[in-house]
């Protein structure tokens, strides 16, 4: 097995268990984020505690895809690399800020709970506070951050082939309309969590899928090679990793 081919493994690997821990995180935390009494009642702690496991395993595969394409896509535009990467390090810290948001509810729920006389109007609010941080950090993350990404590693696949065009394609139009849709829930036009929230996302999560499937399953395209030494470079950080 050649080094880009495994260089392609490693990276649909992480790319599946992004969409897998993405999707978990958030069924996790919805008995909290849905629940504005959260801090006042027993709270289902277990679930989110769950949820912020398979939302810092996110943060890392995210961390991981830039990593390990780095290698591969320096060779065709090395600035646009570096972007993708700093990208990726941007996206997976806004996750981590929301994780931290989400178990500062936790442990103001565990605190009010041993404490006489709690003045639970101040706690609720407290609460909603924390939610609203992860919220915005969940609009900024992987909703405006990941756009920019996927528009960035998209662009560099179209122009230098590293899979088929189409497959390019629907990731330029999957991170264009994750960058709209995320504008339009900013100012307020539909909530994030929404039928056009999710029709919007539908594109880039097809992309993602579909890229992890090509990758596993073909690898980069043969011909989009630029010589032995790129090769030998994604090889050593496969190694590496």
């Amino acid at each position: 097995m050649s080094s880009t081919r495994r260089t392609a493994i490693v990276a649909g690997v992480l790319f599946l268990v992004t969409e897998i821990a993405a999707i978990g995180g958030l069924a996790l935390y919805r008995p909290l984020l849905d629940d504005a009494g959260y801090v006042l009642g027993p709270g289902a702690d277990t679930r989110v505690f769950l949820g912020a496991l398979c939302e810092f395993v996110l943060a890392l595969a995210v961390t991981g895809t830039g990593a390990v394409l780095y290698p591969v896509l320096r060779g065709r535009d090395e600035g646009a690399a570096v972007g993708y990467v700093c990208g990726r390090l941007l996206e997976a810290a806004v996750i981590l800020v929301g994780i931290v948001s989400v178990l500062s509810v936790v442990t103001l729920r565990a605190g009010a709970q041993g404490a006489a006389g709690a003045d639970e109007a101040s706690l609720v609010t407290a609460g909603q506070a924390l939610v609203a941080l992860h919220d915005w950090t969940f609009l900024f993350g992987p909703n405006f951050v990941l756009g920019a990404n996927t528009l960035v590693l998209a662009g560099l696949m179209y122009t230098s082939r590293l899979v088929p065009r189409p497959l390019a394609v629907l990731g330029l139009v999957g991170g264009t309309l994750i960058c709209a849709s995320a504008t339009a829930v900013l100012f307020g036009i539909y909530e994030q969590v929404s039928v056009a929230g999710s029709l919007a996302a539908l594109p880039v999560f097809a992309w993602e899928v579909t890229l992890a499937v090509r990758l596993l399953a073909k690898g980069f395209d043969e011909g989009a090679r630029v010589g032995d030494r790129t090769v030998g470079t994604a090889g050593a950080a496969v190694t590496a990793v």
